[in-house]
């Protein structure tokens, strides 16, 4: 039996790391810094959001298209790629901004294969004018906390040795990473689930809802002014031509 002073302080424990400020780096000041409020919505999606997916991968910049899927990938692949995602079997997180586009998404694949149902695959991605406010980093914690709660240990990230923005999100969560000519490989090992854990994820997944219900319903308001607008601009036009 869980006392309620746990749930509290879960509850609690669960929220602070948003009221955290982020380094240069995207990683949150240490608790004696003095910081501002900072919440970084993050919302799970599903396959009605395929459609948004396949949009922000191909906003992409030809670079980072590259560095995300270690290949210049062309149009037709980039479609296919979203068109083959599992929303079944992997979790696909994603951050949208006012006008509800996915700046920033991020895929966590679930092995399995025999003997590897312990182990996920980390990817990420950002549009270039979304940069610098440590949505990498804010979705790399996001997807260690689910994937430590659906029972996995180990969390790899395969990425191009260019990819240092990557890999140095990685190696800040404390993750090994090997060097391989071009690529390299990077792995992390996850503590099993706590309260802790499955208290935070359950607290910034219905912030993630309030967040995007509110977005949706603030861009249907400024959609529905500005349809007014045109149509009293056609009005007056058209007093202005009957004048005539």
């Amino acid at each position: 039996m869980i006392a309620t002073k746990d749930w509290i302080k879960a509850s609690y424990d669960a929220g602070r790391h948003w009221m955290q400020p982020l380094t240069k780096d995207g990683r949150a000041h240490q608790e004696h810094a003095s910081f501002v409020p900072l919440m970084v919505p993050i919302r799970s999606l599903g396959a009605h959001h395929r459609q948004r997916i396949e949009d922000h991968l191909l906003a992409l910049e030809p670079s980072d298209r590259y560095l995300r899927f270690g290949y210049a990938a062309n149009d037709d692949q980039v479609r296919r790629y979203a068109q083959q995602l599992d929303f079944e079997r992997d979790e696909i997180f994603g951050i949208f901004n006012r006008r509800l586009e996915l700046v920033a998404m991020a895929h966590v694949a679930y092995a399995d294969q025999p003997g590897h149902q312990h182990c996920a695959e980390f990817g990420v991605s950002v549009l270039s004018r979304a940069r610098g406010r440590g949505y990498g980093a804010r979705l790399f914690d996001r997807a260690v906390m689910h994937a430590r709660n659906q029972g996995v240990s180990m969390l790899f990230i395969h990425a191009l040795s260019e990819n240092t923005a990557m890999l140095k999100i990685a190696r800040n969560a404390g993750a090994t990473v090997e060097r391989d000519g071009s690529e390299s490989e990077a792995y992390l090992q996850l503590p099993p689930p706590n309260l802790d854990s499955r208290m935070a994820q359950i607290v910034e997944q219905q912030f993630a809802e309030m967040d995007y219900s509110l977005k949706k319903q603030a861009k249907q308001f400024w959609d529905f002014l500005a349809q007014l607008q045109e149509i009293r601009q056609g009005v007056r036009e058209g007093r202005h031509k009957a004048a005539e």
